[in-house]
């Protein structure tokens, strides 16, 4: 017998974002301490090579491949102490490890590119940009973490790179994700999008911000609008989730029921914020917009949500 709060008539939607196609299995109880030096021992190894926010991909046949084996990575100057267990395809063992070869000294089949670039780009399948996600998130917050928190003295990384240990005071640190409210306010005919001053030309975009302590997620959707926008808002629901990596946040997307519409915009926080029709919404979408306006990429959550309101009719 199906249980009714499971029944759904499609699946997650958070499976249709970007950076939601990791299909590695973490295997989380099997994280010893020299976990990572066991991996890439192994023949079956693949490991994802990241320099300063960049990735490096090899050229194959004019298509790029983000895996290395273990022996290929030996001339980038792979740092092992620092890299980190992501767990295990059906090929064997998957670590995302920093390179110390500056990007500039690369042979010509192998290009750095930011990892943004790659996202927006498309340049690799679901599945690594999966892994990119998870694996950026941890070497970021490493490298952000290379002391302890409670004493100051330097901590040292364990359990394959999911924890960091200090000698000093036996304090054990985990790695943090940011939690982000990202949210659609809406009526049935129209929705309020904003525009950010680092926003590319033309682009709007749902609402969003940082989930505080003590914050349920509904709380932060409302007080984000009303802080950003001036609008309160009623209803709030919950639609999908996004790991993103910049540097380790988790975007958790709703829609929000306005209970007034008359726009205040912190101009600190927003260079313009407004309604938008279905009609426009949808050609923002298509990119066939007269006055060149656009929504965010099919990959990003905003795009979801903006998506998913315009086909609600």
């Amino acid at each position: 017998m199906s249980f009714r709060l499971f029944d759904a008539p499609l699946r997650e939607p958070s499976q249709f974002v970007g950076f939601a196609g990791n299909k590695i299995d973490r295997q989380s109880e099997n994280r010893a301490d020299d976990a990572v030096e066991k991996a890439f021992a192994e023949r079956s190894a693949r490991l994802m090579l990241m320099h300063a926010g960049r990735l490096y991909l090899k050229l194959n046949g004019g298509k790029f491949d983000p895996w290395f084996e273990a022996a290929e990575s030996q001339p980038f100057e792979v740092s092992l102490d620092r890299g980190v267990l992501l767990g295990f395809s059906e090929n064997g063992p998957v670590l995302a490890v920093p390179a110390g070869i500056e990007p500039e000294k690369l042979p010509e089949t192998v290009k750095a590119i930011d990892y943004r670039s790659v996202y927006m780009q498309g340049l690799i399948d679901e599945a690594a940009a999966g892994a990119l996600a998870q694996g950026a998130a941890l070497l970021a917050w490493h490298a952000s973490h290379a002391f302890c928190s409670k004493c100051g003295s330097p901590s040292e990384m364990r359990a394959g790179g999911y924890r960091r240990h200090c000698p000093a005071c036996g304090t054990d640190h985990f790695p943090r994700t940011d939690p982000v409210a990202i949210m659609l306010t809406a009526t049935r005919e129209k929705c309020l999008l904003g525009r950010g001053r680092h926003f590319g030309p033309g682009m709007y975009s749902a609402l969003a911000g940082f989930i505080e302590p003590g914050e349920t997620i509904e709380a932060a959707v409302r007080r984000e609008t009303l802080e950003e926008a001036g609008i309160r808002l009623g209803r709030v629901v919950y639609h999908a989730s996004q790991p993103w990596p910049f540097p380790y946040s988790l975007m958790i997307g709703c829609f929000g029921e306005p209970l007034n519409e008359d726009i205040q915009a912190d101009l600190n926080e927003l260079e313009d914020c407004r309604w938008f029709f279905r009609d426009e919404v949808r050609s923002m979408l298509e990119r066939t917009h007269p006055g060149d306006l656009i929504t965010p990429p099919k990959g990003a959550i905003a795009h979801h949500l903006i998506r998913a309101w315009v086909d609600s009719e």
